[in-house]
């Protein structure tokens, strides 16, 4: 059983000096006004700031929840993964958002502009927090360690500190790469502020994602030995799997052979399905949960912001939907609700029903988007437990649901897709054991299992298994069906009935602010 890091992320906030409310878990002390010598001065604030790094990603800001680090862009927006879901969910056939805020009708229509503060929002957030494991990683040298006089078991463990920073790292410049293609580069050794960040490809950043993906394996704590929240070599070798599952996209090179490789390294790692596929999505799921290989850790009282699974729960229920069953009682936004073709995803063969499809209402279609109650609401995230007890949360809106970035069952079905896709190493036979182990949970039975697969046949079972977790702008685009005109869902381009989107479409714009600050950026192709 993995220690807890939970507890020891809402001390992070310490660090961050986000409100008064103290833990002891670690000693940590504000660094706002302190040098990096003070910070870094013991094993401890080594610690601590590694405990930063991964608060960053739950936390809007040093101010709170009411504030933003990133300029320009209101605070309820800027949380990372409110932030990545818009950009991956809202230009989808998952969901659309009723609000009419400045920029989300646009997304809504997937056409979003070059200066739309969503995208330039996550844009800027991953910069960010590349920023910050980059003077982390500056300040964890074995140069700097025995300057500091840490040495021994205390340095060993900074070490597996820097992959862990270097892991998260990656997965940000993941995220610039699939979602911007080629954003600019920096690492611990370039010098700050002296010279502009150079410009890197989507084909060079892929190359450097999977050789540090590589280089830190051996640092990682073995899969499932590590503080729960904090990076394993299991979520190394899942952020491979779905690096190489993508690859052809990134570079032009399939390597759907390595994605059966690591996607086979997770799943022979002593993970395991949760028996109840609902309870992944419920406040106790940081506990008897063999499945989750990583998460971000929420804290609805200590480390409050309206973004993360306080927005997913939010965001996609009303007040007529009875709140206080979602444990949120004073919360219910009314925003996201899903368009015609996700539920479409759920038949229900042999009259037994698909349970991983949970939604609210009474309309499929989409006919005026700016009404909440056109379109299915998704009811799959809940700030309570799976015995009913509601979460933490302050004031009744705030979520301590964790959210998982990475689970066993998406390496299922990139095993399974890589070798319908002609993959080395693996078997349709397993792919399909793995496949019917998913059905096999979701209808509490044999009844929904299928006797063979296709390639086409993952994008559906992707749909269904991993549904509003951050997954389908990218699917859709391996399957080239994000834009053109094959596939369609209601105001797809901005037309009810859905129409075709010009293929440059496939990435998103780099912000024009930073194109002017930086002269070496080059904007995408379209834009």
């Amino acid at each position: 059983m993995r220690n807890s890091f939970k507890t020891i992320l809402a001390s992070g906030i310490l660090l961050l000096s986000l409100n008064s409310c103290k833990k002891d878990d670690l000693n940590l002390t504000p660094t706002n006004d302190v040098t990096a010598s003070e910070v870094y001065a013991t094993p401890a604030g080594y610690k601590s700031s590694l405990v930063k790094l991964y608060a960053t990603y739950g936390l809007t800001s040093p101010g709170g929840s009411d504030a933003s680090d990133i300029g320009g862009l209101n605070s309820g927006f800027a949380d990372f993964l409110r932030l990545f879901w818009t950009s991956q969910e809202l230009t989808t056939d998952e969901a659309i958002c009723a609000w009419g805020d400045t920029g989300i009708p646009e997304l809504d229509y997937s056409t979003p502009s070059v200066d739309n503060q969503f995208l330039r929002g996550l844009y800027s957030k991953s910069l960010l927090q590349i920023t910050f494991v980059n003077e982390f990683l500056r300040e964890s040298t074995s140069e700097k360690l025995a300057s500091r006089n840490i040495t021994g078991a205390d340095a060993t463990a900074v070490t597996r500190y820097r992959a862990e920073a270097r892991f998260l790292r990656a997965y940000q410049y993941w995220v610039l790469m699939d979602a911007f293609g080629n954003p600019p580069f920096v690492t611990e050794n370039d010098l700050i502020g002296k010279v502009a960040p150079k410009q890197i490809t989507r084909a060079a950043l892929f190359t450097y994602v999977e050789s540090e993906l590589k280089a830190i394996e051996p640092d990682l704590a073995e899969p499932r030995t590590n503080e729960y929240g904090r990076a394993d070599k299991g979520a190394d070798w899942a952020l491979l799997a779905r690096l190489y599952l993508n690859a052809n996209v990134y570079t032009g090179t399939a390597k759907y052979t390595e994605a059966i490789t690591y996607s086979s390294k997770v799943i022979n790692a002593g993970y395991a399905l949760k028996s109840n596929y609902m309870d992944l999505f419920k406040t106790d799921n940081n506990v008897n949960n063999q499945e989750t290989i990583l998460s971000i850790n929420y804290d609805g009282v200590n480390g409050t912001n309206y973004g993360g699974t306080t927005f997913l729960i939010n965001a996609g229920i009303n007040g007529d939907m009875n709140p206080t069953s979602y444990g949120v009682p004073n919360g219910g936004w009314g925003g996201n609700r899903t368009r015609a073709n996700l539920p479409a995803l759920f038949p229900d063969p042999n009259g037994t029903l698909d349970k991983r499809g949970v939604f609210f209402g009474e309309k499929t279609s989409v006919d005026n988007i700016g009404v909440f109650t056109d379109g299915l609401r998704v009811t799959k995230f809940k700030n309570v437990s799976s015995t009913g007890v509601k979460g933490a949360s302050l004031n009744g809106t705030f979520s301590s649901l964790d959210f998982p970035l990475f689970r066993l069952a998406e390496q299922y079905l990139i095993y399974g897709e890589a070798v319908m896709r002609g993959g080395s190493g693996g078997t349709t036979a397993q792919a399909l054991t793995y496949v019917n182990a998913l059905r096999t949970r979701a209808y509490g039975n044999a009844s929904g299992n299928v006797a063979s697969i296709t390639t086409d046949f993952f994008l559906d079972e992707r749909g269904r298994e991993l549904y509003w977790e951050g997954h389908r702008r990218t699917d859709l685009i391996r399957y080239g069906k994000y834009t053109g005109g094959s596939y369609l869902w209601q105001f797809k381009g901005g037309v009810k009935a859905g129409t075709a989107l010009p293929a440059y479409r496939n990435l998103y714009p780099l912000p024009t602010a930073d194109l002017i600050a930086n002269p070496n950026l080059k904007q995408n192709t379209g834009y």
